[in-house]
């Protein structure tokens, strides 16, 4: 792996209110530069919620985020987003909508980043004649042009089809492993999480309810090791399902 260049990121004491609606109850959160760590947990958990907070799109009710020790103000250049939507503009061409990811617009840089993806063949290309996993190549090469020192995954890779999707996980881990930024990615799935992540964290009702190091050789393969950590980690969530259940439950036959 190249010398890691990414963001330190330190989470203090973070809340998040939406009118009275607590989404995020005291995360404290530490991820190293470089580190790899993925977010999981149900549909209203809060991890989206996170994500966002750590990209000023949206700001804390109460603690603060640091980068590298600095307070996070406002937006930073080098921090760079991927939704689930590629998001790209439909009357630009291909090399132009990555070039908006680079601050001086270089077509030179936006090449260099479609050639990073294996896009570079379809550098004039409309965004309309592009497959789906394309498009999310796309939208990977434009955060790439921006030299992140911090990218931010929310569910990127949930739309597509199987196939493709096990090729981005590839491609994402290769460029994170050449590149050395850190990465912050949000996904339902547990075994991708484990796939490409240093650990994984999981955010239940607001908090944080497990925070796991993935201590699995890389290239990774779905061995018994791997299965070990995907039952662990799905074994907690199906627990505190369960505790939920039981609970709501017990409310009920109260009444």
């Amino acid at each position: 792996m190249s010398e890691r260049k990414g963001f330190e990121i330190k989470i203090k004491n973070l809340s998040k209110f939406f009118g009275d609606f607590q989404v995020l109850k005291d995360i404290n959160l530490t991820i190293e530069q470089g580190e790899f760590v993925a977010l999981v947990g149900h549909s209203g958990c809060g991890k989206s919620t996170l994500l966002r907070l750590i990209s000023k799109l949206e700001a804390p009710t109460n603690g603060e985020i640091t980068l590298n020790d600095v307070p996070v103000k406002k937006i930073n250049p080098a921090v760079r987003y991927l939704f689930q939507e590629a998001r790209l503009l439909p009357w630009k061409s291909v090399w132009e909508n990555v070039a908006i990811g680079s601050t001086d617009r270089s077509k030179e840089k936006a090449l260099h980043a479609l050639k990073e993806v294996d896009l570079e063949n379809k550098a004039e290309e409309w965004p309309a004649v592009l497959s789906g996993g394309q498009k999310q190549r796309v939208s990977l090469a434009r955060a790439l042009a921006g030299n992140p020192k911090l990218l931010l995954l929310d569910e990127p890779l949930g739309a597509l089809d199987a196939l493709t999707r096990i090729n981005m996980q590839a491609l994402i881990e290769k460029l994170w492993r050449e590149q050395g930024f850190s990465v912050v990615l949000v996904t339902h799935d547990v075994s991708e999480a484990i796939y490409l992540a240093d650990r994984v964290v999981l955010i239940e009702d607001g908090k944080i309810s497990m925070d796991k190091k993935i201590t699995l050789a890389r290239p990774r393969v779905k061995d018994n090791n791997f299965a070990f950590f995907e039952r662990l980690i799905l074994d907690k969530v199906m627990k505190n399902d369960k505790e939920s259940i039981n609970e709501a439950a017990d409310r009920v036959y109260s009444i």
